[in-house]
């Protein structure tokens, strides 16, 4: 844990591009230096790709004029388990949540009040909402657009009916408003996309101050895991904290 008076701390903070917008506003509001870089959206989806792709980024221990950083901050949750086997060569910071709406919700207990109390939540934020993968009628239209020409009409309309079948295990629209310039206009975006689906809409206030912990320094072990160099990141299934090292 960082006292704001001590020297500030030179930090790699490497997250997903969904939590661009949270992450950027919180390094700029820190005392530490922290340097963002993105990992691509959508590789979640993809356990395996997604550890390879952090695994490189987590090589990089020195800033772009070779000075070194004092830890990497790792903006993922466990992620489908995407992150087990990860480690660095410096300290790593790892939030204990199961994937991203841990952070924009501020803590993983949170996250899992709101799980327990609602049914089939699919989750909306400036980062999903700007991605275009979030269900909607516009998403649905592209993809009916692309199929018609690769598969013909019948063809695309057989497909999007099989690939659509998982929408129906959902009956949430949740939007985590964060307090951002955009929010207005993307809860409208989810209000629409709940009406087309036939889902109800929600929304939930953000809290960015895990995040905001994270690039302070302020890693208390209930919310972060910190690993020692060459300690590798593991799932814990008989523990809260969710993650530990190895």
């Amino acid at each position: 844990m960082q006292e704001e008076t001590q020297k500030p701390l030179r930090l790699r903070f490497v997250a997903c591009k969904v939590v661009q917008r949270e992450a950027y506003l919180c390094a700029a509001r820190s005392h530490n230096i922290v340097d963002v870089h993105l990992m691509a959206q959508g590789l979640h989806d993809e356990p395996n790709k997604l550890r390879e792709e952090v695994r490189k980024a987590l090589e990089t221990t020195t800033d772009i004029q070779g000075r070194p950083y004092d830890a990497i901050l790792l903006g993922y949750g466990l992620c489908s388990n995407g992150i087990i086997g990860l480690s660095a060569k410096i300290p790593l910071v790892v939030p204990r949540g199961h994937d991203c709406i841990t952070l924009l919700l501020g803590s993983k207990e949170r996250y899992q009040q709101y799980f327990d109390t609602h049914r089939g939540i699919y989750w909306y934020s400036a980062g999903w909402v700007e991605s275009g993968w979030q269900p909607s009628k516009e998403r649905f239209d592209q993809l009916a657009e692309e199929y018609t020409e690769k598969y013909g009409a019948d063809n695309a309309e057989y497909l999007l009916e099989t690939e659509n079948g998982w929408l129906e295990e959902y009956s949430f629209a949740t939007y985590i408003d964060s307090g951002l310039a955009c929010d207005g206009e993307h809860k409208e975006f989810t209000k629409t996309a709940a009406e087309y689906l036939k889902w109800n809409y929600d929304e939930l206030k953000g809290d960015m101050s895990l995040v905001q912990r994270m690039c302070d320094g302020v890693w208390d072990d209930k919310e972060f895991l910190v690993l020692k160099p060459g300690e590798i990141v593991a799932e814990d299934l008989t523990n809260p904290g969710i993650i530990k090292a190895e």
